[in-house]
């Protein structure tokens, strides 16, 4: 079941609306997060921290126009195995300015405590 799908803009909004919906997720739930566009301009440390605590590591070294895709939980204390992250680099890019495309695939768990 779909609780919530949300989009935030990183390229020109503001990063609080994303900060309060990650404080707000309830323990055992699912998260899956993908960019679209430009994932880090204002991504703040306080976003990041709580990103990484759903199990991300890559959102670490997230940068202008990377391609990331993840499903992480909250309560899990694990790094998640559901992340995949493409850099953005001009000269290797396979679309002019952007990285290729990113597919995840697998069977997220069930959250046990």
């Amino acid at each position: 079941m779909v609780i919530h799908a949300k989009a935030f803009n990183m390229w020109s909004g503001k990063v609080e609306p994303l900060i309060e919906f990650l404080q707000a997720l309830e323990k055992g739930n699912i998260v899956l997060m993908a960019t679209y566009d430009e994932p880090s301009t204002r991504l703040t440390d306080e976003a990041r921290k709580l990103i990484a605590e759903l199990g991300s590591t890559a959102i670490k070294s997230l940068g202008y126009r990377d391609n990331w895709v993840f499903v992480g939980g909250k309560g899990d204390v694990m790094k998640s195995t559901f992340e995949k992250h493409i850099k953005s680099n001009r000269e290797t890019n396979k679309y002019e300015g952007w990285p290729e495309m990113l597919q995840l695939e697998g069977c997220v768990p069930q959250y046990q405590e």
